[in-house]
């Protein structure tokens, strides 16, 4: 097989970007719309079975594609809408505390994965991201929680740190590489779109919307048919050298941030206390 030309990863890449960036548009914009998307995705399951192996491709497909349809498409109607009856169990707590505990479950999925591929710096990378999460709760003045919005499109908004973003798309990236290099290309794609799309919106809150349904989309696809491999199979990038850098330039990156992170929320918690 000839090896695919960089030409290709560039346009395939820049056009896989674009329209995962439309895509974010549109399932914000018309919730519905994405709720009724999503739950037919499901519909898909039988194709998975010729497409996944191994119990990280199903533990992922399975934490992505399940909440995004059954927890986000649903929550995002019944806050915006104010809905009674049976739609009331949407409003409640459990929502948020339940997509608060996904990502950690996703981080933590890829963090098990590094550990087990002895990816030992990156690993704890990982760790740092789920012990700086961002909280379920607003501390002090500061937004530094989960809400489902009530205002036009009904997002559901997470305040994280431009750092923190960062860290994840470095770090998933990284992970990505050494645990299935031909998939990078496709990976680096959906990691770049989720940090582009609050930037040109400059509303920083909407990453982990960008990310949820970015990864989605992306799951969806390589659980039903891999359109990858012959358009930007990566893995003739792979360097086992460039991996263990790449986590020690990530765990560089990660210790003055947890450190900053920690001294930050102690100051709120004492303001908060304070006031």
């Amino acid at each position: 097989m000839n090896e695919i030309p960089i030409w290709q990863y560039v346009v395939s890449m820049l056009t896989y970007i674009i329209l995962l960036m439309l895509l974010v548009e549109v399932m914000r914009k018309y919730r519905k719309f994405a709720a009724i998307f999503w739950l037919l995705s499901l519909l898909t399951f039988p194709l998975w079975f010729s497409q996944l192996d191994g119990w990280f491709r199903w533990v992922k497909v399975i934490s992505v594609l399940i909440p995004t349809a059954l927890i986000v498409g649903p929550a995002r109607i019944a806050n915006f809408d104010q809905l009674s009856g049976w739609w009331k169990i949407y409003r409640k707590d459990w929502v948020l505390w339940s997509l608060y505990g996904i990502l950690g479950l996703n981080i933590l999925e890829a963090t098990v994965k590094d550990f087990a591929l002895q990816n030992y710096l990156n690993a704890s990378v990982g760790v740092i991201l789920i012990l700086t999460m961002p909280l379920y709760k607003y501390i002090g003045k500061k937004a530094n929680g989960w809400v489902m919005s009530k205002e036009k499109p009904g997002d559901l908004l997470v305040y994280t740190h431009h750092m923190w973003n960062f860290l994840y798309t470095t770090w998933n990236i990284a992970f990505v590489y050494a645990e299935n290099p031909g998939f990078a290309a496709s990976s680096l794609s959906i990691l770049l779109a989720a940090e582009l799309y609050p930037l040109i919106k400059k509303r920083p809150e909407l990453y982990v919307t960008a990310r949820i349904y970015t990864l989605a989309m992306h799951m969806l696809i390589r659980a039903t048919y891999d359109i990858f491999t012959p358009i930007m199979d990566s893995s003739r990038f792979y360097n086992e050298t460039a991996v263990h850098y790449w986590g020690v330039i990530n765990l560089v990156f990660a210790v003055p941030y947890v450190i900053w992170h920690f001294n930050n929320r102690r100051k709120e918690i004492q303001l908060e206390r304070s006031n």
